[in-house]
């Protein structure tokens, strides 16, 4: 699900051409969500970064799960800090903080951020039991994505093997895609694992997801797995 570096180049509006706007940013998502948490090729994303050197363009990364890709591919965020303008980073979702995300940036890039955020009504008041969620995130819940990692692997393996799963998509970090057989409605599906408290999201076009994370505990793993076992339609 990642843009290549020619696509990049392909698709810079002419400056000359005043029917279109200039193009100022390159945003990519690291991992990507509706790619199933597949994660980029790190030369790839050094290809890009050139084609903006090239082209005066900014280069920003949605970050939401990156330690789940710097875990997977066993990378330094460093790697990162060197490739791009602006970073977003999540500290929900697989770092298992009540709320929070934090953007990287020069500090002209923040004295803006911090201006805009205002502007728009944004600020919390005592934020600091919330930072020191992130801070404690941080330092011990980034090598624990694996765990997260696993399960989804073994769900996926689980899944492959009923006769009403027809697809399920290649799974690298937390994230599982996958479609129900032409027999079986995936609404029907997410019907009958909601009867038994397991709820899911459907994305449209018969498309599944299923993400583990922190909270997602052992005993529960365990059986979400007896559950699927014995579904039948």
């Amino acid at each position: 699900m990642e843009i290549t570096a020619e696509q990049v180049k392909n698709n810079i509006n002419d400056p000359e051409n005043f029917h279109l706007p200039f193009s100022k940013l390159v945003s990519i998502e690291n991992t990507t969500n509706k790619g199933g948490g597949a994660c980029w090729d790190i030369d790839e994303i050094k290809k890009i970064k050139q084609i903006c050197v090239d082209n005066d363009l900014a280069f920003h990364l949605d970050g939401a799960r990156l330690f789940n890709a710097l875990v997977v591919k066993n990378e330094d965020p460093k790697q990162y800090g060197e490739l791009f303008d602006t970073i977003s980073i999540c500290l929900s979702k697989g770092l298992g903080c009540p709320a929070g995300s934090l953007l990287l940036g020069s500090k002209k890039h923040i004295q803006k951020a911090l201006r805009i955020r205002k502007l728009f009504g944004g600020g919390m008041r005592q934020i600091g039991y919330l930072a020191a969620a992130g801070i404690y995130a941080l330092d011990n819940h980034v090598q624990r994505l694996a765990e997260d990692h696993y399960k989804a692997k073994k769900i996926a393996d689980v899944l492959n093997g009923l006769d009403f799963i027809k697809k399920v998509e290649a799974v690298e970090t937390n994230i599982i895609i996958f479609y129900t057989s032409d027999r079986v409605n995936d609404n029907d599906f997410i019907n009958k694992l909601g009867s038994q408290n397991v709820l899911i999201t459907g994305m449209g076009q018969g498309k599944l997801r299923i993400v583990t994370h922190l909270d997602f505990t052992d005993e529960m793993f365990d059986k979400f797995i007896e559950i699927l076992n014995k579904l039948k339609f």
